[in-house]
């Protein structure tokens, strides 16, 4: 639920097409998690602003529907929560997952605060297969503690490692971090930082 971190979607995937070899880990950094205010004008015009920008940069479609809203908290712990929970349940598709919320929030105009409507975006990403971890799995261990825990050491990791703006790419190599991108970056630059790097086999974006 950070706009510019929908936008960067673009750039890190071209990143990805051409380093697919290169593992991503997803740390969730929170943004506005655990806010309880319904959003007013001030904040509605805010990010109205902000949004056109990412639309202009990053071509990223953007649903206006938020806007019309008079009851919308804008708390993003619910979004992180459902990408650990499908990290720790399912992780091959946690960024799908991540990308799907994302479309869903700022181009369908869907509420992904809510717990019912991110186990829908679960069963559209996994296919509702029967064998699959599926809607009841997901929404089970969303609720847990377990979860709930993981999410916060996820904010408390982006903390420690300093991150204070979103999106931010970082590429580890035996524990240490190296910043590659602090906000939206375009892709050629972020090939342009990770190529003397991609040879370092084992180590995650």
């Amino acid at each position: 639920m950070c706009s510019w971190c929908y936008g960067f979607g673009v750039p890190l995937g071209q990143l990805l097409e051409r380093f697919p070899e290169v593992p991503v880990q997803l740390v969730l950094g929170g943004l506005r998690a655990y806010n309880t205010q319904v959003m007013d004008a001030a904040l509605k015009d805010k990010l109205r602003q902000a949004w056109a920008g990412v639309a202009q940069r990053s071509g990223q479609p953007f649903s206006q529907a938020l806007f019309e809203r008079e009851d919308f908290i804008y708390d993003t712990e619910p979004a992180c929560r459902a990408v650990v929970t499908v990290g720790q349940h399912a992780p091959a598709l946690a960024l799908r997952m991540y990308h799907a919320i994302q479309q869903a929030f700022y181009a369908g105009g869907r509420d992904v605060t809510k717990a019912a409507v991110l186990a829908e975006i679960w069963d559209e990403v996994h296919g509702r297969t029967k064998e699959a971890w599926g809607h009841i799995d997901f929404l089970r261990d969303f609720e847990s503690e377990a979860m709930r825990q993981q999410t916060r050491d996820d904010f408390s990791q982006a903390l420690r490692w300093g991150i204070r703006g979103f999106p931010a790419l970082l590429a580890m190599r035996d524990g240490q971090a190296q910043l590659l991108a602090s906000g939206y970056t375009e892709a050629d630059v972020l090939i342009e930082r990770l190529a003397p790097l991609a040879g370092l086999r084992g180590g995650p974006l």
